[in-house]
C-alpha cells in the first residue's frame, strides 16, 4: 500500500540547523542544490537545514502537506549503461512567506546560525526596480526583499563581520553574484542606508559567481503511479531529471572548508574555481546555444521536447552541425578538442528518452537567450572566417518568426518580457515588407546592445530566410543546410 509521505519515511528523519535561507522553490533548486545540500548532509559535517523563501505571492502548499519532504528521480548513462536513482530529500525545514508573514522573514534574517544563501529567481530575477522601497513588507524584487534581509541582519548584529553570508545565486546570468552585489548597493544608496551597511555587505558578504547545468524537467505525470508503487509512498513533488550535474562555483578555494563538496562520498561535479569564464563560454555557446538555436526551429516544426528534436532526421543534423561547424570554430579561447568533447556529452544527454525537456519550457525569456547564446557565436564565426554563419542565420530568421506569436494561423504561447513581445507584435503588424521587419528587429540596439545592421550582410540573409520560412520551406532550408 503506499503511504503518505513524512518525516518518519525518511532515514534521517531530524531537521539539521537552519543555515541556508533559499529563494526559490522550483524544480531546479529542489533537483540540484536541495540534492546536492541532502548529500553534504548525509555524507560530511555539513549539518545545515534549509528556510525556503517564497519569492513571490503565493505558497508551496504541497511542500508544506509533505512536510517539506520531495524525492528525486534521476536517470542517466553512465559507463555506457542506463542509470536511475531515487533520493529521498530531507534538507528542507520548512517554508517562509514574506507576503503573508514578513515579521517571520524578518525574523529569518536574526538567526545567528544563517550561513548561506542559494537562489533561483529566472534570469528575469536579478533585476532593480527603483519603485521598491525599503518599507514595502516585502519589496517586490528579489534583489530588493534580499536586500531588506541582509540589512536587517547586518542591523540586529550591529555589523558583526561574523554575521556576513556567502551568497551563492544560481540565476542563468552572467557573473550574477557580481550583478546581484551591485544592485544591493544601489538599494542601499536608494533606501538612504547608513555607509555602514554597503561596507559591511563589501567586507563581509561573499558572493559567489556561478554557472550551474542538470535539466530537471519536473514531475513524470506519465510514469507516477508506477514510481509511487516503487518507493512505497506518494509523492506530488517528485521531481525528475537527468543524472548529469555541473556546478561551478567562482571562489576562493577556502569556501570548500565551510561548503566541503569534495568531501562527499556520491561523486559531485561541483567545482570550486578562480575564474568561470572559460566554463561558461562552454556551457552558454555550446550546450545553452544549442537549445536556443533548436527552440524556435523545433516550435515551428511541431516539435515539442529535446528528445523528439533529436529524432527529427533533419533538425537533428542540423544542430549537430550547426554546433560542430559553426559555434566550435567561433570558439577561440578554449581548445577544440575539449569544446568537442563536451558537445559529444551534450548529444548524449539530449538523447536521453526518459527526460522530457520541454521546447516551450526553454523558449523562456528567448529574445535575452538569443542575445547571450546565438549572437557572440555568430559574430565570432564572422571574425574568425570572414563569413556569416548560415544556420545560425536560419535559427536566428526562426526566432523572429516565432515571435510573431502565432504560426499557421495558431497562437503561440511565448514567455518573455510583456515589452519585448508586445515590440515584436507591433512590428509584425506594421513592416510593410519582410526587409523593413528585419532592419526594424536588428536595428534595436536595446535589446540586442548593439545595432546589428551594421554586421556585413547579416540584414540581406535574415530577410531571405525568413521569407523562406513564411513561404513554407523551413524544411528544406534545414536540409539545403545540413544535407
Amino acid at each position: 500500500m503506499v503511504k503518505q509521505l513524512s518525516r518518519e519515511l525518511h532515514p534521517r528523519g531530524r531537521r539539521y540547523p537552519e543555515r541556508i535561507v533559499q529563494f526559490g522553490g522550483g524544480n531546479f533548486l529542489r533537483g540540484f542544490v536541495d540534492w546536492v545540500v541532502d548529500i553534504l548532509n548525509a555524507e560530511t559535517d555539513f549539518a545545515s537545514g534549509i528556510a525556503l523563501v517564497k519569492a513571490t505571492p503565493g505558497t508551496y502548499n504541497a511542500l508544506d502537506e509533505q512536510d517539506c519532504l520531495f524525492t528525486t528521480y534521476l536517470l542517466g548513462i553512465q559507463a555506457g549503461k542506463f542509470v536511475e536513482q531515487t533520493r529521498l530529500i530531507g534538507a528542507v525545514n520548512r517554508t517562509v512567506y514574506p507576503y503573508q508573514d514578513f515579521a517571520a522573514y524578518l525574523a529569518l534574517a536574526r538567526q545567528p546560525e544563517i550561513r548561506f544563501i542559494f537562489s533561483n529567481t529566472t534570469e528575469a530575477g536579478i533585476v532593480y526596480s527603483a519603485e521598491d522601497a525599503v518599507t514595502d513588507e516585502p519589496p517586490g524584487s528579489f534583489p530588493a526583499k534580499l536586500t531588506r534581509f541582509l540589512y536587517e541582519r547586518y542591523h540586529h548584529f550591529a555589523g558583526t563581520p561574523a554575521r556576513g553570508c556567502i551568497i551563492i545565486p544560481t540565476e542563468l546570468i552572467v557573473d550574477n553574484a557580481t550583478r546581484l552585489r551591485e544592485i544591493i548597493l544601489e538599494y542601499a544608496a536608494l533606501w538612504r542606508l547608513e555607509p555602514g551597511f554597503s561596507e559591511w555587505i563589501t567586507a563581509h558578504n561573499i558572493f559567489c559567481n556561478t554557472l550551474v547545468d542538470r535539466i530537471v524537467s519536473g514531475f513524470p505525470q506519465a510514469r507516477a503511479a508506477e514510481l509511487f508503487e516503487r518507493i512505497a509512498y506518494e509523492d506530488r513533488l517528485l521531481t525528475m531529471g537527468e543524472l548529469y550535474h555541473s556546478w561551478i562555483i567562482e571562489a576562493e578555494p577556502s569556501l570548500l572548508g565551510e561548503f566541503p563538496v569534495d568531501k562527499a562520498k556520491t561523486p559531485l561535479n561541483v567545482k570550486v574555481v578562480d575564474d568561470a569564464a572559460p566554463y561558461r563560454t562552454i556551457k552558454v555557446r555550446l550546450l545553452n546555444g544549442a537549445h536556443t538555436a533548436m527552440v524556435p526551429l523545433g516550435l515551428l516544426l511541431g516539435i515539442e521536447s529535446v528528445q523528439e528534436a533529436m529524432e527529427h532526421d533533419a533538425l537533428a543534423t542540423f544542430i549537430s552541425d550547426l554546433i560542430f561547424q559553426e559555434v566550435i570554430p567561433s570558439v577561440t579561447e578554449v581548445p577544440r578538442d575539449e569544446l568537442e568533447a563536451f558537445a559529444r556529452a551534450v548529444f548524449d544527454r539530449f538523447r536521453n528518452p526518459h527526460i522530457h525537456h520541454r521546447l516551450l519550457t526553454i523558449a523562456l525569456n528567448s529574445s535575452s537567450k538569443v542575445k547571450e547564446r546565438i549572437l557572440p557565436s555568430l559574430q565570432g564565426y564572422l571574425e574568425v572566417t570572414g563569413e556569416l554563419p548560415e544556420r545560425l542565420v536560419i535559427a536566428f530568421a526562426a526566432f523572429i518568426r516565432l515571435y510573431r506569436g502565432e504560426w499557421r494561423g495558431e497562437p503561440i504561447s511565448l514567455n518573455d518580457d510583456p515589452e519585448v513581445l508586445t515590440w515584436f507584435k507591433a512590428q509584425w503588424s506594421e513592416a510593410d515588407s519582410i526587409d523593413a521587419l528585419v532592419h526594424s528587429v536588428l536595428s534595436n540596439a536595446a535589446l540586442w546592445e548593439e545595432d546589428l545592421t551594421s554586421v556585413p550582410g547579416l540584414a540581406p540573409r535574415v530577410s531571405a530566410c525568413l521569407r523562406g520560412i513564411e513561404a513554407g520551406e523551413l524544411l528544406a532550408l534545414l536540409r539545403r543546410a545540413s544535407p
